[in-house]
């Protein structure tokens, strides 16, 4: 699944098609993207709207419109956009958007699990804010508010980086990257973090998005930015997908283990077991 830089990188390819351009025509091409409401009449509703943004909230894009509406898209697994679009058939091809200047962008999804919501103005704060917390990369995201998202919670620490409450965009590759970088076993019990453990895996969390930002994201499969170019972060991995492989701080190979039902690597030596 794209993860906060995946769908940062997406945006900020997004901004310069999708800004000051007004959607002349808009197809939808498969009723699970938009369901419940009907594609057609979404697509409808799209028509005429003029961009005036692209943002990211956790791991979602935000499409602004003049009108002040929002469409909100989510890639889930395999979401991606493709500018420009391609003439030739692709049975992935879930919505096709025209733009006034004549330029097209598609919306592609293999395994059909994103999804586009049309919200109508004053409704994305209180959609947004009830699913997903604080943004890891902004300033108000301090140790002191890590910390309380953390509080008392018996969850592995794995499974509380997942929780887009506690943490917005983080997902099963940023995690296992900083935990291994905050030298913390995946499977300890998040409430039972010390002061210092929790401010170490905060830089640790911001330092592996930030770097995956400059990589352009991870391409593992499916993932490519709106103009088709893959990320690089997959060639900096420490721990993620590189089970046998021996460490990188100390040359213990890299274990594999499942937590909060996701597979999940990390040192054996460098982020010791809870006791």
């Amino acid at each position: 699944m794209p993860e906060l830089p995946e769908v940062e990188t997406v945006r900020s390819t997004l901004v310069p098609l999708l800004t000051g351009r007004t959607l002349a025509r808009v197809a939808i091409l498969d009723g699970r993207l938009t369901r419940p409401e009907a594609p057609d009449a979404v697509a409808a509703e799209l028509e005429g709207e003029e961009v005036t943004d692209v943002r990211r909230r956790g791991k979602y894009l935000v499409v602004v419109f003049a009108s002040g509406r929002h469409l909100l898209v989510h890639l889930r697994m395999t979401g991606s956009f493709q500018h420009p679009a391609a003439d030739d058939p692709d049975p992935h091809r879930r919505a096709v958007v025209t733009l006034d200047d004549g330029s097209v962008v598609a919306y592609r999804d293999v395994r059909r699990f994103g999804t586009w919501l049309l919200l109508e103005p004053g409704e994305l704060d209180a959609y947004l804010d009830e699913r997903i917390g604080g943004e890891p990369l902004e300033r108000a995201f301090t140790t002191a508010r890590f910390a309380r998202a953390l509080e008392g919670r018996l969850a592995p620490i794995k499974g509380a980086l997942l929780d887009q409450r506690a943490v917005a965009g983080v997902g099963n590759i940023y995690a296992d990257e900083a935990l291994w970088h905050a030298r913390l076993h995946p499977e300890r019990p998040a409430g039972d973090l010390e002061p210092r453990e929790v401010a170490d895996l905060r830089r640790a969390v911001r330092r592996v998005l930030r770097r995956g930002i400059e990589r352009q994201g991870a391409t593992l499969r499916d993932y490519r930015d709106a103009n088709g170019r893959a990320g690089a972060m997959q060639h900096e991995f420490r721990v993620y997908g590189r089970g046998g492989e021996p460490c990188d701080r100390c040359g213990t190979p890299i274990a594999k283990t499942r937590v909060a039902g996701r597979g999940t690597w990390f040192c054996p030596a460098c982020q010791p077991a809870p006791r």
